[in-house]
């Protein structure tokens, strides 16, 4: 039985052993009504028992969100166990804007920030900095570790940023940012493990040496999700579109096969030397909550319980 385990372990099979040395993160994005804030909390308390290492709250484009991610950010300091990271973008403000913005995290008791250079504002043609802005994700990481002892998490991209001309370029970037003092990447969600590990392959050819953490993303809609991976330069693979073709009007199914797809690719990614995951919950916990009891994260109650 245990040469029966080992092989199931190797080949990443959700029936494995329970992946008990890996950690865990998620991604929520702060609310625009009183019902998405329900959803939101909601989605907040029931993910909070499974101890994520952090918890990190999204920037609109062009700062749309600021107000609201920093209210988010510092409620799930007050209200709960977590331990939040604000995204920070270099979007449509000052760098003496950003800088105060630095500040107020730190005095609230914010230690963890994602710094990244930001999209442009809706309806405008292609990023442009702000003329008395940080230029790019390079020097906010910079200025945030010039401000405080934050732990600062930057963007890779497995499948090259849309903005940059080749991976090379893409690589240097990234190498950049890592310089300048952040301590880890955490990846655009990809559906195709095999352009992961040839990506850590080429960080590490960079000299790129922080934990490139993956992004994972449970696909709830799989029209949402195309029309969403055209605008990131991340591709989707024929056979995930064959495995929703359907279940427009089946969401019962749709999620047994999102929870299974995405857990199995977790697997695999473990069985490859893996042991952090970042989850994009879009504000909603069911599917990651499921992923994360397949690959063996159980709350506290329900340890107690075994």
């Amino acid at each position: 039985m245990s040469d029966f385990n080992d092989t199931l372990a190797r080949s990443g099979s959700l029936f494995a052993a329970p992946i008990d040395d890996a950690n865990i993160s998620f991604e929520f994005f702060p609310p625009k009504t009183p019902k998405m804030e329900e959803t939101l909390w909601a989605s907040i308390k029931k993910l909070e028992p499974l101890n994520p290492s952090f918890v990190s709250v999204t920037y609109g484009a062009g700062g749309s969100t600021r107000e609201r991610t920093h209210n988010t950010v510092k409620r799930i300091l007050d209200e709960t166990g977590l331990r939040p990271a604000a995204h920070l973008t270099c979007v449509g403000a000052s760098q003496g804007e950003i800088d105060d913005v630095i500040r107020d995290y730190h005095a609230a008791g914010v230690r963890s920030i994602v710094a990244l250079r930001g999209d442009a504002p809706d309806g405008a043609v292609g990023y442009e900095a702000h003329p008395d802005g940080y230029q790019n994700a390079t020097e906010l990481v910079a200025g945030i570790r010039a401000i405080g002892d934050f732990d600062i998490s930057v963007a890779a991209y497995p499948e090259i940023h849309p903005d940059s001309p080749n991976l090379a370029a893409d690589l240097d970037n990234l190498k950049r940012k890592i310089d300048a003092g952040a301590n880890r990447a955490i990846t655009q969600f990809f559906f195709d493990t095999d352009k992961y590990f040839r990506f850590l392959d080429h960080c590490q050819s960079f000299g790129i040496d922080v934990p490139i953490v993956p992004g994972i993303l449970p696909v709830s809609n799989f029209k949402t999700l195309k029309n969403f991976a055209g605008s990131t330069g991340a591709s989707v693979p024929k056979w995930l579109g064959d495995l929703f073709e359907g279940l427009d009007d089946k969401p019962e199914t749709r999620t047994l096969v999102a929870a299974t797809v995405a857990g199995e690719m977790c697997r695999k990614l473990y069985a490859g030397g893996v042991k952090d995951f970042h989850f994009y919950t879009l504000n909603r916990a069911d599917l990651t909550f499921a992923v994360c009891h397949m690959l063996g994260h159980r709350t506290v109650s329900a340890t107690e319980e075994r």
